[in-house]
């Protein structure tokens, strides 16, 4: 069997952990809430590369974060296409990028997007909307998302709530399904399992041929039952294996999967086959 894609790990390098960790006053106190002081040193790329190959990773699938603060409102994270480009530029077999969208960017940021992809060999996009205070629908998405649908090239995006001091409203699940809707084209990672409305991302990945869910942020042990029950009977190939590492680490984390029982199409759908056809791996 082949080794396991992970479509959501965080920045990697140790100067994009501390940026994007440390340097914020927010990032920092929620490290602490979680305990993580000892899981953001981070690696370069040769040894991140190494740590995969000793846990049984295969791709590892790394977003320029952009993220902004709702309290302060500004960038807490904010990684640019060529210092991602670099991140992953040295593996491009083991390490693939995602741009970072932007709305205040407008077509400027339209535009980056497709330098990224076509320039770069970003993979798809990435969008985390807390922070922008805009629904997953809004129409300021939207120019990003026809892009990406013209591309060829899916749109991972947190749905559910954010454990950040970020507004969860504009990230529910339902709204996944105006988008897929109206790009029927555009592939559409709903990741974070949309807890809490985990039903509710269940019910647009069944719905839409175009839409999968991801349990980036959750680890396998604590995953929902009725998703767990989705991704082994009528939702096989709609769910994916995700990390937000260092949230989640893949040596524990994949030995774990073991424990949801899953069939064995179920499980190479999860870890490895359902990225691959999404991102054209």
């Amino acid at each position: 069997m082949p080794g396991a894609i992970d479509y959501w790990c965080n920045p990697f390098t140790p100067e994009m952990r501390h940026k994007g960790f440390i340097e914020d006053p927010e990032m920092h106190d929620l490290v602490r809430w979680w305990r993580m002081e000892d899981r953001i040193k981070g690696l370069s790329p040769k040894d991140f590369v190494a740590m995969m190959d000793r846990t049984g990773m295969d791709v590892v699938i790394v977003p320029a974060f952009r993220m902004k603060s709702f309290k302060r409102k500004k960038l807490m994270w904010d990684f640019s296409v060529e210092e991602m480009a670099e991140a992953v530029g040295a593996y491009p077999n083991r390490l693939k990028g995602l741009y970072g969208i932007n709305p205040e960017m407008r077509m400027e940021g339209v535009k980056e997007l497709e330098k990224a992809v076509t320039k770069y060999g970003f993979i798809g996009a990435h969008l985390h909307t807390y922070g922008f205070e805009l629904y997953l629908n809004d129409r300021e998405y939207y120019p990003f998302y026809a892009k990406c649908a013209e591309l060829g090239v899916p749109v991972v995006m947190q749905v559910g709530h954010s454990a950040e001091f970020l507004p969860s409203k504009y990230a529910q699940p339902v709204l996944v399904d105006d988008i897929a809707l109206y790009f029927p084209e555009l592939k559409i990672v709903a990741s974070h399992t949309g807890w809490p409305w985990v039903e509710e991302a269940i019910a647009a990945a069944w719905k839409h041929p175009n839409v999968y869910i991801g349990t980036a942020g959750h680890h396998p042990k604590y995953l929902d039952p009725s998703l767990v029950r989705f991704m082994n009977t009528r939702g096989i190939g709609k769910v994916m294996f995700g990390s937000t590492h260092p949230v989640v680490l893949y040596e524990n984390a994949l030995p774990a999967i073991a424990g949801l029982n899953l069939k064995d199409k179920a499980r190479d759908e999860y870890l490895f086959s359902s990225a691959k056809k999404v991102f054209n791996l």
